[in-house]
């Protein structure tokens, strides 16, 4: 099994929002804002080549909505989710599977596509599976005032017309060395996929745990939507990362791809930071 990190590009968003209830003082040491109170993270993706199937894990905000829609999370940096294919030498016909952790648009968005002459949409991986767990499905298609904002049609309702779409409805092995597991404080039904390469777990761990910075237990969202699930999800996941030795690959750090953690007098923190290839 081979694992590859996509780095899609760069996103800046509010670090309050990003921190919640956890004071400026305290996180921007951490993650340093700008005149705007912006701090910039990454935004990526993973592929698994498992010798059988080829599996992408997120995909990005692709490039449907108009420029007033992109001056609000000013793009920067990475590779492109094109580019960083071509990198590692596949095409996006070579993806057999697209799981999606969740429906916010930075993490679905590049999955569908206009077509050719803009009339319509189509999926930007023709030959693959989409998988979305069924309760977060759900919940999408009747959504919240706060994420309301969050799932935009033109991403979600392409997939489920192409006759593409599958769904999660419980933590399974897709599979051999890739478990998906439910959770439900970020927003309900996020898949978090643990991918066992023989070797070492990997967890690709979405927004249950943006960035290194958002290991102490409190250190979570304002978008979190069920913010005492996530204390409880947050706190069952790094004691295990810890027994186990996970690998945490983390989507939205800016500054570290992937860490282990261990225990400490203060609670679980970062043992080690590195790549992951």
């Amino acid at each position: 099994m081979k694992l590859f990190p996509i780095h899609i590009t760069n996103f800046k968003i509010d670090g309050g929002a990003m921190f919640g209830v956890v004071p400026k003082v305290m996180w921007q040491t951490k993650y340093p804002a700008d005149e705007n109170n912006l701090c910039n993270w990454a935004l990526r993706s993973l592929l698994i080549d498992t010798g059988e199937r080829v599996v992408l894990i997120d995909n990005g905000y692709g490039d449907k909505q108009d420029e007033k829609y992109f001056s609000h999370v000013y793009l920067n940096g990475g590779d492109g989710l094109e580019g960083a294919f071509k990198k590692h030498g596949y095409t996006f016909n070579d993806v057999t599977d697209v799981i999606l952790t969740h429906l916010h648009a930075d993490h679905c968005g590049g999955g569908v596509k206009f077509n050719s002459d803009r009339s319509g949409y189509e999926l930007t991986f023709k030959n693959a599976t989409y998988w979305v767990s069924k309760p977060h499905w759900e919940w999408a298609m009747n959504p919240n005032k706060q994420e309301g904002a969050a799932f935009l049609k033109e991403n979600i309702i392409p997939m489920m017309e192409s006759g593409k779409l599958k769904f999660v409805e419980k933590d399974m092995e897709l599979y051999p060395g890739i478990n998906l597991r439910l959770y439900n404080g970020h927003t309900v039904g996020q898949i978090i996929p643990f991918i066992n390469t023989g070797k070492k777990t990997v967890v690709f761990v979405a927004d249950l745990i943006p960035s290194t910075a958002h290991i102490p237990l409190v250190w979570n969202m304002a978008y979190d939507v069920r913010p005492m699930d996530m204390l409880q999800e947050k706190e069952d996941f790094l004691n295990e990362a810890v027994k186990n030795n996970y690998t945490l690959f983390f989507q939205h750090d800016l500054y570290n791809e992937c860490c282990t953690v261990q225990q400490t007098g203060k609670g679980v923190r970062v043992k080690e930071t590195f790549k992951l290839i």
